[in-house]
C-alpha cells in the first residue's frame, strides 16, 4: 500500500471481516448494502466458500455479476455459489434481504465491481440509490425462476470442467432454473454434446448465433429444428456449411435434397422463422454453396428486410441468375450499413446488376468488394454510383483487372496508371473521400500505402 493510494474503510472493514469467516457469515443480516460488494471480491479472491455461499443467500441486488471477477472460469468458486443458490432455492420463504434473481456468468459488468471497489467513484451514490430501489421493486413481484445467463463457445471436442457441472446442475432443477445464453458460438463441437447443452437452454434468449463447421448431412438435419426454435435471433452468421466425404461440384441444396429431403432453402426458413419477434440485424452466409432458388427464398424472408449488415463473403455469385442479388439488396436498402461481398466471383457484368439497388443503400457505411475482378471502367461507373451515399466512408476494393498481365501477375507499373486513374475520377467527383484498393484478403497484411495530398484520398494495401 502506498501513501498516494491508501485503502478505504470499506476495504480495511471487509478485510476485517473475512479474518474470521464465522464471524462474518454471522454478520451478513446486519451487513450495510454498500460493504457486499468489496467483501464479496474479497471472498472470491480469498477463496473463502463459506462466506461466497452465505453471501449469495443475502445478496441485496437483483444480479450477481460473477463472471465479471473471473478471466478464466473457476469451478470452485462456481460450485460455493451454486450451494448457495441451492440453499436459497429449498427455502420456502424467500429471505427478506436477499434479492437476487439473475446470475450472470458471462465476462462483463466489470464497471458493477469497479464502481464498488472504488475505481469508479462518480456517481456513486446516485447509482446505488438508483439500484436499491430498483431491487425493491422488483421483490414485489411474483417469484419467478432464477436466470443464470451465460457465454456459450463450444470450440472443443469434449465439455470442460466449469460447463459440465453447470450443466448437469441446470438439468437437476430446470422447474427453478432458467439458464440463458445471449450469444451462441459453435466452432467444430460434437452434435451430441450440442444437443445436451442446447437442451438445456431457453432457445428463445439467444440473439446471436454463429456456426463455422463442416458437417455430415445427417448433423445438419439433427441441428436445424433447434435453429427454428431460437425466435428472437438478430445475428446470424454461417460460416464454411459444407459437407464431408461428398466431394465437389454439388451445392448444399441438391445433396441435401436427394438425401434428406431437406434443402438448404429449408435450413434458411429454419434459421429465419416467420415467428422471429425481431428482425434480423445482420446476416452472415460466407463459404458455402448456394442455389438460385436459396438466394431467392433468402431476398423474400420478411425477417430481413431491416437488416443492417449482410455477408456472402466466399458465396460464389458467378453461376447465379443476374436478377437474384439486385433484388435481395432492393429488400434491404433502406437499412443496411455494411455490406460484405468478397471472393464471391464477381465480374462487371455482376457487378453492373447491382449498381441502382446498391446506389439506394442510403445508410450504407461499410463496402468491401474484396477478391472480386473487376475493370477500370465497371469500377468508375461503381464510384460514380456510391459517389452521393451520405454515409459511406469505408470502401474495399480489389485491384483493378488492368494492372495484372494474362498470367494474372500484379505489375506494378499498370498499377500505379490506374491509381492515377482512379485519383482522377474521385477528384472529378468532387467529393472528400479515402477508398482502399488490395490484392490481398487482408486490409492491413500489406505495407505500401500511398495517398494524395489533396482532401481527396486513394489508399492501396497490396
Amino acid at each position: 500500500m502506498s501513501v498516494q493510494n491508501p485503502l478505504r474503510l470499506l476495504d480495511l472493514a471487509g478485510m476485517s471481516l473475512l479474518r474470521d469467516e464465522a464471524s462474518t457469515i454471522t454478520a451478513l443480516k446486519d451487513l450495510p448494502t454498500e460493504l457486499f460488494p468489496p467483501v464479496f471480491m474479497e471472498a472470491f479472491y480469498g477463496r473463502y466458500s463459506e462466506t461466497l455461499k452465505a453471501m449469495v443467500q443475502a445478496w441485496p441486488f437483483v444480479r450477481l455479476p460473477l463472471g465479471g471477477l473471473m478471466k478464466v472460469p473457476h469451478l470452485g468458486t462456481l460450485q460455493a455459489v451454486l450451494a448457495g443458490l441451492d440453499i436459497l432455492l429449498a427455502q420456502k420463504d424467500h429471505p427478506r434481504r436477499c434479492k437476487l434473481r439473475v446470475l450472470d456468468l458471462r465476462n462483463t459488468s466489470q464497471d458493477f465491481w469497479r464502481m464498488w471497489s472504488g475505481y469508479r467513484v462518480h456517481g456513486c451514490s446516485s447509482s446505488l440509490m438508483a439500484q436499491v430501489a430498483e431491487d425493491r421493486s422488483r421483490t414485489k413481484q411474483p417469484r419467478a425462476p432464477l436466470e443464470v445467463f451465460i457465454e456459450l463457445h463450444l470450440k472443443e471436442r469434449t465439455l470442460d470442467g466449469f460447463l459440465t457441472y453447470l450443466i448437469r446442475w441446470v438439468e437437476q432443477r430446470k422447474a427453478s432454473i432458467h439458464l440463458c445464453c445471449k450469444k451462441l458460438r459453435i466452432l467444430s463441437f460434437p452434435i451430441e454434446n450440442i444437443m445436451k447443452v442446447l437442451s438445456m437452454v431457453q432457445l428463445d434468449c439467444i440473439q446471436e448465433v454463429q456456426v463455422n463447421c463442416t458437417w455430415h448431412l445427417s448433423t445438419l438435419a439433427v441441428f436445424a429444428p433447434l435453429l427454428g426454435q431460437m425466435g428472437n435471433v438478430q445475428r446470424l452468421l454461417l460460416s464454411n456449411i459444407h459437407i464431408l466425404n461428398l466431394g465437389l461440384g454439388k451445392s448444399v441444396v441438391s445433396l441435401l435434397e436427394v438425401n434428406f429431403h431437406l434443402s438448404f432453402q429449408d435450413l434458411i426458413a429454419l434459421f429465419l422463422p416467420r415467428c422471429l419477434t425481431t428482425p434480423l440485424d445482420n446476416l452472415a452466409i460466407t463459404h458455402c454453396l448456394l442455389s438460385d432458388s436459396d438466394l431467392s427464398h433468402l431476398s423474400q424472408c420478411p425477417n430481413i428486410s431491416q437488416l443492417k449488415g449482410l455477408d456472402l463473403s466466399g458465396i460464389t455469385l458467378t453461376y447465379s441468375s443476374p436478377e437474384l442479388l439486385p433484388v435481395l439488396l432492393e429488400k434491404v436498402a433502406a437499412t443496411l450499413q455494411e455490406l460484405y461481398l468478397e471472393q464471391c466471383g464477381i465480374m462487371d457484368s455482376h457487378l453492373e446488376t447491382i449498381l441502382q439497388p446498391l446506389s439506394r443503400c442510403s445508410q450504407l457505411m461499410f463496402l468491401s468488394l474484396r477478391g472480386n475482378l473487376i475493370s477500370m471502367a465497371v469500377m468508375e461507373k461503381l464510384l460514380r454510383h456510391t459517389s452521393g451515399l451520405p454515409s459511406l466512408s469505408q470502401e474495399l476494393y480489389p485491384v483493378p483487372q488492368e494492372s495484372y498481365s494474362s498470367q494474372r501477375i500484379l505489375q506494378p507499373g499498370r498499377l500505379a496508371q490506374c491509381r492515377a486513374e482512379l485519383f482522377e475520377i474521385l477528384r472529378v467527383l468532387g467529393r472528400p473521400r479515402i477508398i482502399w484498393i488490395s490484392s490481398s484478403p487482408c486490409l492491413h497484411c500489406g505495407d505500401n500505402t500511398f495517398s494524395h495530398p489533396q482532401p481527396i484520398h486513394l489508399e492501396t494495401d497490396i
